[in-house]
């Protein structure tokens, strides 16, 4: 059985495909951040900050709350879990390969004694 990506994960693969993407969400499972906040711990202007938000946020990786003039960015963990499901299908599939090729590998031992 093929097993395919539903379509409302393709936004998450695509956010998480980016390495300062991937450590944006890092820094906001120790809590909520302004764009200003999360700015001050990249080497990029705040305009290029916004716009990897905005990608984490139509992935559904994080939310983003008005407070104020600010925009509070939270994680949202679930969408993790969502992703993490989804790729765990296919950590079955290797684990029968492996466990298949462990049982070969050991029938081939069992007949060379």
């Amino acid at each position: 059985m093929i097993q395919t990506m539903p379509s409302d994960l393709q936004g998450a693969f695509r956010a998480l495909a980016d390495p300062s993407r991937r450590e944006m969400l890092t820094r906001l499972r120790d809590g909520d951040m302004t764009i200003g906040d999360m700015a001050g711990h990249f080497p990029m202007t705040r305009a290029a900050v916004k716009k990897h938000l905005t990608i984490l946020e139509q992935g559904r990786l994080i939310s983003v709350h008005a407070r104020g003039r600010e925009r509070i960015n939270r994680l949202e963990p679930a969408a993790l879990k969502d992703v993490a499901g989804w790729l765990d299908y296919f950590s079955t599939f290797w684990d029968d390969k492996l466990n298949r090729l462990q049982t070969a590998v050991e029938a081939a031992e069992g007949n060379s004694k």
